[in-house]
């Protein structure tokens, strides 16, 4: 590496545009109920915007996967910066369901080009640690989620509106990118590497990568959809569901703080093995249980979804290098791109599973407008408390099936093991 390379910097401000990325998601998440409210918005429509930042994040991540290593770590993040500011500020000054739509896209771009840039700076700055530098850098993702909810919820008991909870993002924004203008970049490991461009296309096609590829899909609807849901789906189970999400990002934050000895000892496909149990029992726990021991559920389901993304990254990172950058971030469209599609398909689920529990011939949007206090509202209520806990029941088969393929892919990989050390 060049020696003008100042690499704690790099990944302090690296961390930094990933905590802009997460806090979009935990202010939406803590926010879109009201939304839902003041701009008269139904749940298929919550989700569409929602889903907007899932898809526009793949088609950031992907594009800047192809041309990251041709034009540079460093252009792709001013793009970022850019795209994150005018996001934030058409958030503030939206009237209605288009500008929302628009601004949650224009995120959700600026969030994948950060990805799309600093995991692969991130594996080429920590060659010798990638599983566990990743989980560091990730941590942040979780981080910001907690402190974005922790905005919401304190900012809601001052009165406090959410036009000044999104205006919190622009702070660190201003920061990182300040940062990255006057930083010099590495280039990317496999650049330095000298492996071309036909080996790492090659390596993209390989089955192990292909197995990934398809189990990024699960690991991602899991931790995401049920992070950035949970507040709707749960409103009228607890009093305080945005805590619920808080206790889970907490947990998140420190698992994977403490990465390095977990990684260490059981290896990343053990992790992710261990990681899809825990979410299974966790998000079961969250579609049964109600009041006060769901906060004991979240703690369970924070410790599952923990490890996921930085880990399923990490193991592609350590175990098919030639893939580089572009290997990163086809793991990372394709997880946002999951999610986009899981999250419209569930707000339609949602609102049909509503629809048995309310009178045959009822009009959902009487019911979901009707004023407090009406049997209307009441009903609704009711409806509510079970649809919810059955979209997370639907949602808890995902990490059942990963169990299946997690461990086949540590029985896979302790045979390769044993293949080549009997080769040495």
């Amino acid at each position: 590496m060049q020696a003008n390379i100042q690499r704690n910097q790099l990944f302090v401000a690296s961390c930094l545009s990933l905590l802009v990325t997460s806090l979009s998601f935990g202010i939406r998440a803590g926010i879109l109920n009201r939304l839902g409210q003041e701009f008269h918005l139904d749940p298929p429509q919550l989700a569409s915007i929602a889903a907007t930042a899932f898809w526009g994040f793949p088609l950031a991540v992907v594009i800047g996967g192809m041309v990251v290593d041709a034009i540079g770590m460093k252009k792709l993040l001013i793009v970022a910066f850019v795209f994150h500011l005018a996001g934030i500020v058409l958030t503030i000054f939206a009237g209605g369901f288009w500008s929302l739509f628009i601004s949650t896209l224009l995120i959700g771009i600026a969030n994948g080009t950060v990805e799309a840039a600093c995991n692969p700076l991130v594996a080429t700055l920590y060659p010798e640690n990638k599983t566990t530098k990743l989980n560091h850098f990730h941590l942040w993702f979780p981080g910001g989620i907690f402190i974005g909810t922790l905005i919401v919820f304190l900012f809601d008991k001052l009165g406090i509106g959410w036009q000044i909870q999104v205006a919190m993002m622009i702070l660190p924004t201003l920061i990182y990118g300040y940062l990255f203008s006057r930083l010099d970049f590495p280039v990317t490991e496999r650049v330095a590497a000298g492996v071309s461009t036909a080996d790492m296309y090659k390596a993209v096609a390989t089955p192990l990568f292909l197995f990934m590829f398809i189990c990024m899909f699960g690991t991602a609807i899991t931790e995401l959809f049920t992070g950035q849901w949970v507040g709707v789906l749960l409103n009228n189970v607890t009093d305080n569901p945005i805590l619920i999400l808080t206790i889970t990002t907490g947990v998140m934050v420190v698992g994977r703080g403490l990465a390095k000895p977990v990684v260490h000892r059981f290896s990343p496909q053990g992790v992710l093995l261990m990681s899809a149990i825990m979410a299974a029992i966790g998000i079961y726990m969250l579609s049964t249980m109600s009041g006060n021991s769901l906060y004991f559920a979240a703690l369970v389901f924070g410790i599952g979804v923990c490890y996921f993304w930085p880990t399923m990254l990490g193991f592609v990172a350590e175990n098919i290098p030639k893939s580089g950058a572009l290997g990163l971030n086809l793991m990372g469209g394709a997880g946002m791109f999951a999610v986009s599609v899981y999250t419209l398909f569930m707000g339609g689920f949602y609102d049909r599973l509503l629809m048995k529990q309310l009178p045959e011939g009822a009009a959902l949007d009487t019911y979901r407008s009707a004023a407090a206090g009406s049997s209307e509202a009441a009903q609704y209520a009711t409806a509510q408390l079970s649809a919810g806990p059955d979209v997370l029941k639907a949602t808890a088969a995902i990490p059942i099936i990963l169990v299946v393929a997690f461990t086949g892919l540590v029985i896979y990989m302790r045979n390769r093991k044993k293949v080549t050390i009997a080769g040495a």
